[in-house]
């Protein structure tokens, strides 16, 4: 019954159509033909349909070619027809207009995708013009890393990609993670702080303008800073064409790319691939060097269907399929060995529930201001621009949404508070009060919001499902190899390498991506030490003046001499002192005109500064303990003035009544040392610095717990730590005239953060001292605040949140030598190429997805 019902639906629809199996019944090369009137038989012309006179195969050789992308059997050969994508026929490698697949479909040639891997060792190009091979910059919105791993056997195209070429472990989007600051960070190298676009909705209030995905001002060039590569590209002669990519039908400081479309979302995938391809097609004159194409799956899907879905698995065969109608096309002409491809996303995708809301109208008896809801929410003045700068939200709203619940699914910041390696906070766009929030949650403004289950992304860069893909493909690129995660700024420097010409000014560092690279380009060094060290001699065994301090313990001036005898340290110390506390060299200084000197300890060398009155950095390696014993105490009522630094330099005793919220402490905590002799070398005012009472718990419980703990899971560590001023929050170490606080009526600045920087082994059967092989890191950079409401503190132990709020501030070593004007590992033995791989590395303790 069920075949009778099939064909007889069958005939319905042909003798609907009105085709005819006549002698004469088919249309193969009479497509288009005028209608012959009164001739017998079936027609092929465009009026058949209303005569209902088609030929049979009317729809299959007529129609089927103007939808179609690709060849048939049945098309092989075929009279080219006007309307059509592409063309079958006999001629169309000699009209530049063959289906990607023509020459596996109608020649019998293999598929890209079943090809073997091949080793290229330098690009083979046609002879065409090829003086630089091209670049082809391909994004597949929202393709999280973890997509990959898990569906990589239904994305032929792309797991040959990434077993073929260079692919990362995942690549780490900036924060937030969303769509237009991610791909503009891409192109640029640069922090959405940097380039202007700090989210996909914003409000400037020097423009007095609202920036959205939908309207007309994003076309506006005043909201776009940093130059594009397509622009660098141009300016160093060379043509870059872009079919789609956020920014590049703007025209950024006055000009668009050499050749480019206006976005239009409902261009067919296909259509975007064949543009790019007839680029390629482009005499020299004409052709771009630089090519970018955007899909917009997997994230549409993901916003509708969630990650784990039917829809995104169908999305990502599409992403795949545009992706083996790209290579067949370049294998076409003879590319394939030639282009070198990136196939990246700009961030992953998270699952949502609209029962895992956190609504502001718990925290707040009136939702008075504007806010930007959603895994990445900001809060403004809602009155703009009269209100923008009111310091109503900082002094009464920001400490109502603190420690109101528990559990509380956001944490707020004020903007300038958040970790520092989010690198977001210096742009008047990035709004006053920032809610970080738990993956899986929303802030929203109040129950009328909707937009809530399947999946959104704009979450912490660390955790797990924002990660996105990094695959590197082509003659350039190293083969069947897998590379540790990095983040986006650095591809800009990449790609600039992987086009022969010098990068614009960017957040990235330029090098960090030599290991993706057969033949790097660029060859990173050591910068200059801008400022060198002093000298800090002994001057007196017996200090010209106490500064205000005491030591109950010793009783006599014999004793006093005999303790700062210790400090006037032979040569042969100090090189002992600094191969065993500075195994990879000391930190060079690159701030200006500072002036400090170094003093070396049989336990720690510090870099004293005199400027700030205390070290810029301190080191000293600690060994594994040996045992879970706690560490003795630190002798009681004892600080020394440091004989080797003049007094007008040094902090005085007197400096911290009581009263303040102000305390002192040390870099290097006396009590690492078991004999009262040995702390003697640390109770001294060059190794302290001044500290919030309520920070001090926290840098307390670091080193006398966490430093232990690290120690012993790594076999030993070497410690550099130091003070950070920040107080314009943009990164970079401060000038004096920009510290804004000081230890009451003293000129001892404040620290708005403290650093600290581990080096270990990889290999955890050496030791820092003896690692031949590859370094780990671990490094932190600590806001110094008057309280611990962060970590909402209250009436809990140490043991519950100090671990949790030092890691939520981990950090990369170069946004410690940003912050610090200083520079590491001058004296590894390794390559540059590799410390910057290295000092780029951010360590990560999120592991849930």
């Amino acid at each position: 019954v069920l075949l009778c019902a099939l064909v007889a639906v069958s005939l319905g629809l042909g003798l609907g159509l009105g085709l005819n199996r006549g002698k004469q019944g088919i249309c193969r090369h009479k497509c288009n033909e005028p209608h012959r009137k009164g001739v017998p038989g079936c027609q092929c012309d465009s009026g058949c349909r209303e005569r209902q006179d088609c030929c049979w195969d009317y729809e299959d050789t007529c129609v089927e070619p103007t939808r179609s992308w690709m060849c048939t059997n049945f098309r092989c050969g075929e009279i080219r027809i006007p309307g059509s994508h592409c063309s079958c026929s006999d001629d169309c490698l000699q009209k530049k207009d063959c289906c990607v697949n023509y020459y596996s479909v109608c020649k019998g040639e293999i598929p890209w995708v079943e090809e073997p891997c091949v080793s290229v060792e330098t690009p083979q190009c046609p002879d065409s013009g090829f003086t630089v091979p091209p670049l082809i910059l391909f994004s597949m919105d929202g393709f999280r890393a973890e997509y990959l791993q898990t569906w990589s056997s239904l994305l032929p195209n792309i797991e040959k990609l990434k077993t073929c070429g260079t692919h990362s472990k995942y690549m780490r989007a900036v924060y937030p993670t969303k769509t237009f600051p991610n791909h503009y960070t891409i192109v640029t190298g640069l922090y959405p702080e940097s380039h202007g676009i700090i989210d996909n909705n914003m409000y400037d209030v020097n423009l007095n303008a609202h920036f959205s995905l939908s309207g007309e001002e994003k076309f506006k060039p005043a909201w776009w800073k940093g130059q594009p590569v397509w622009l660098t590209a141009m300016y160093q002669n060379l043509k870059a064409g872009t079919f789609f990519w956020p920014g590049s039908d703007v025209p950024i400081e006055g000009t668009y790319p050499t050749l480019y479309t206006i976005y239009n979302g409902s261009v067919p995938y296909e259509e975007r691939i064949s543009g790019v391809l007839k680029w390629l097609d482009n005499a020299r004159s004409e052709r771009p060097d630089l090519y970018t194409l955007y899909i917009e799956e997997p994230d549409s899907s993901g916003h509708s269907f969630g990650p784990v879905s039917a829809g995104v698995i169908k999305a990502l065969q599409a992403a795949d399929q545009a992706l083996g109608m790209l290579m067949d096309g370049l294998k076409q002409r003879n590319l394939h060995k030639c282009v070198n491809l990136i196939v990246l996303a700009d961030h992953g995708m998270e699952k949502t529930y609209c029962k895992q809301l956190e609504y502001m109208t718990n925290y707040f008896k009136q939702v008075d201001f504007y806010m930007y809801a959603g895994p990445a929410a900001r809060i403004r003045a809602r009155n703009v621009p009269q209100d923008y700068f009111t310091s109503k939200l900082v002094t009464g709203l920001f400490p109502l949404a603190q420690c109101r619940r528990s559990p509380q699914h956001f944490k707020p910041y004020l903007t300038p508070d958040l970790p520092k390696r989010f690198h977001y906070a210096n742009n008047i766009r990035i709004d006053k009060v920032h809610l970080l929030v738990d993956q899986q949650w929303l802030a929203v403004r109040d129950e009328s919001y909707t937009s809530c289950d399947g999946g959104n992304h704009g979450y912490n860069n660390e955790f797990k499902s924002m990660e996105a893909i990094f695959l590197g493909y082509g003659p350039s690129f190293k083969e069947k190899t897998e590379v540790d995660a990095f983040e986006n700024i650095e591809v800009y420097n990449l790609m600039c390498d992987l086009l022969h010409i010098l990068p614009a000014q960017n957040n990235g560092t330029h090098g960090s991506l030599n290991h993706l690279l057969k033949k790097p380009f660029y060859n990173p060094s050591h910068p200059n030490e801008v400022s060198s060290p002093s000298s800090c001699p002994v001057s007196s065994l017996i200090p010209a003046d106490t500064l205000g301090c005491k030591c109950s313990q010793i009783s006599n001036v014999s004793q006093e001499i005999l303790l700062n005898e210790r400090l006037n340290v032979t040569t042969e110390e100090i090189k002992e002192a600094s191969s065993y506390h500075l195994p990879y060299g000391r930190p060079k200084v690159l701030q200006k005109e500072n002036v400090y000197c170094l003093l070396s300890h049989r336990q720690y060398v510090s870099g004293y500064s005199y400027d700030i009155r205390m070290p810029l950095w301190t080191a000293y390696t600690m060994n594994k303990p040996e045992n879970t014993s706690p560490l003795p105490p630190t002798v009681s009522d004892c600080l020394r003035p440091d004989v080797r630094i003049p007094a007008a330099w040094s902090q005085n005793c007197s400096d911290y009544p009581e009263g303040l919220t102000f305390t002192r402490s040390f870099l290097y905590p006396p009590n690492y040392n078991s004999s009262g002799l040995e702390q003697y070398d640390a109770l001294l005012t060059s190794n302290i610095v001044p500290m919030y009472k309520a920070f001090k718990d926290i840098w307390d419980y670091f080193h006398n717990v966490l430093l232990q703990k690290y120690a012993r899971e790594r076999n030993g560590v070497n410690v550099i730590s130091g003070p950070v001023f920040d107080y314009n929050y943009d990164g970079h170490f401060d000038s004096p005239d920009d510290i804004k606080q000081y230890v009451s009526n003293t000129k001892i600045p404040v620290p708005t953060h403290y650093y600290v920087v581990l080096t270990s082994c990889k290999n955890t059967s050496y030791t820092p001292l003896n690692c031949s092989g590859s370094l780990d890191v671990l490094s932190f950079i600590i806001p110094h605040r008057p309280d611990n409401t962060e970590s909402c503190a209250e009436n809990k132990t140490l043991s519950e949140w100090v671990e949790e709020r030092v890691q939520a501030h981990s950090a990369r070593i170069r946004d410690v030598e940003l912050l610090t004007g200083l520079d590491f590992y001058h004296e590894r033995n390794e390559p540059v190429s590799e410390i910057l791989r290295l000092k780029t590395f951010l360590p990560i303790f999120e592991t849930e997805s």
